[in-house]
C-alpha cells in the first residue's frame, strides 16, 4: 500500500515539475540545469567517498594530467588561433594594445614603433638605421636560429625609417 501511495506521490511532483518547466524562460531552464548537474556530481562524489569507490577518479584525474602534459607542444603551437577562437566565441572587445600589436602583425607599423624595433632615438641619421639593421640581423636571422617574425619586424622597421628620410 504504501508504495501505491509513494508511486502517486512521485506522479504528482512529475506532473507539477513538468508544468512550471514548460512555463518556465530559457535563462531559468539553464539555471536550474547548472544547479541539478552540480547536485548531481556533488551527490555521486559523496556516494563514491562514502563507499570507498573514489580511487578510480583519482587515477582517472592522473592520467588527464598526464596527457595533458604530453599535449602541451601541440597545444601551444596552435596557442593563438585557439586564443582567437576564445575572444570570438566569449565576444569580448580586444583593448587597444592588442589591436595595435594585431595591426602591426599585419605590416602597419608607426615611425615611434619603427625607432623602437630599431633601438634608435627620434631623428637618427640614414647611417645609424642601417648600423643598427645590420646589428641586429647579424644576431636575429633566422639562419643563425633566430625568428623570422622578429626579422620581418627589423626589416619592416628599416623600410619605414628610410622611405621616411
Amino acid at each position: 500500500m504504501i508504495r501505491i501511495y509513494l508511486i502517486l506521490l512521485l506522479v504528482i511532483i512529475a506532473f507539477f515539475g513538468l508544468r512550471a518547466f514548460l512555463k518556465a524562460s530559457p535563462s531559468v531552464l539553464a539555471k536550474y540545469a547548472r544547479i541539478s548537474l552540480l547536485g548531481i556530481i556533488g551527490v555521486a562524489l559523496l556516494y563514491l567517498t562514502a563507499t570507498g569507490r573514489l580511487n578510480w577518479l583519482f587515477a582517472l584525474l592522473g592520467l588527464a594530467v598526464a596527457y595533458l602534459f604530453r599535449l602541451m607542444p601541440a597545444l601551444l603551437h596552435y596557442a593563438p588561433q585557439l586564443q582567437r577562437l576564445w575572444q570570438e566565441f566569449s565576444g569580448s572587445k580586444q583593448n587597444s594594445s592588442q589591436q595595435q600589436g594585431d595591426a602591426s602583425a599585419k605590416g602597419k607599423m608607426s615611425i615611434e614603433e619603427a625607432y623602437e624595433v630599431l633601438g634608435l632615438k627620434p631623428g637618427a641619421s640614414e647611417q645609424d638605421i642601417i648600423l643598427a639593421h645590420r646589428k641586429l640581423m647579424q644576431k636575429i636571422h633566422p639562419d643563425r636560429g633566430g625568428s623570422d617574425y622578429l626579422a620581418a619586424k627589423i626589416n619592416l622597421a628599416k623600410k619605414i625609417l628610410l622611405k621616411k628620410k
